[in-house]
């Protein structure tokens, strides 16, 4: 098997929680499966630190990876599109495509597809499915990540890493403290 460092992190900030204000799409309309404000910020702080590479934890991604967005005549309908949103201004970035092909429900599909590459692949997913549906089906041999994500928490990442010639991930979970009231607490299995 060749190196994978995969980081996973939870989609930014969403209508409903501890910031105010809709959903908001990139144009602005009013959507409630879309970013909150503080989430577009959210958003941004991701792609300054993915894209700079400066820290050795958070390496520039080459591949990038979201849940598919909901993309029907009706904003409210459909999917959610935080996750992909989260990922849309580090891959303008980085001039990378996004790969929404993966709809919510199919983690397995995404699971292969990832276990597959090398180099560094970021994953921005819904948190349950996360930690229900993505993490029980990776080859964990070292570390303990969690199995319930707190609903509040939108700043952490997981990262996995695999050796050269291994198939096991190592894991630990990082905490970049991007935007004010950041923690680096972490939360368990």
């Amino acid at each position: 098997m060749d190196p994978l460092i995969l980081l996973l992190i939870r989609h930014a900030e969403k209508p409903g929680g501890a910031w105010p204000g809709p959903g908001l799409t990139d144009a602005g309309v009013e959507d409630k499966k879309s970013l909150v404000i503080r989430g577009w910020q959210r958003a941004g702080a991701w792609a300054a630190l993915f894209a700079l590479g400066r820290a050795p934890d958070f390496p520039v991604p080459g591949q990038l990876f979201a849940a598919q967005p909901g993309d029907s005549g009706d904003a409210d309908d459909g999917p959610s599109r935080r996750p992909a949103q989260t990922l849309t201004p580090l891959a303008a970035r980085l001039n990378l495509p996004l790969d929404t092909q993966h709809p919510l429900g199919d983690e397995a599909g995404l699971v292969t597809e990832v276990l597959g590459l090398s180099g560094v692949v970021l994953v921005a997913w819904e948190h349950k499915a996360i930690v229900e549906a993505l993490i029980p089906k990776l080859p964990v041999t070292s570390g303990s990540p969690p199995t319930a994500w707190p609903g509040g928490r939108f700043d952490v990442v997981l990262r996995f890493d695999r050796a050269a010639g291994q198939a096991g991930l190592s894991y630990r979970m990082l905490f970049p403290l991007l935007l004010q009231g950041d923690s680096d607490q972490g939360f368990g299995p």
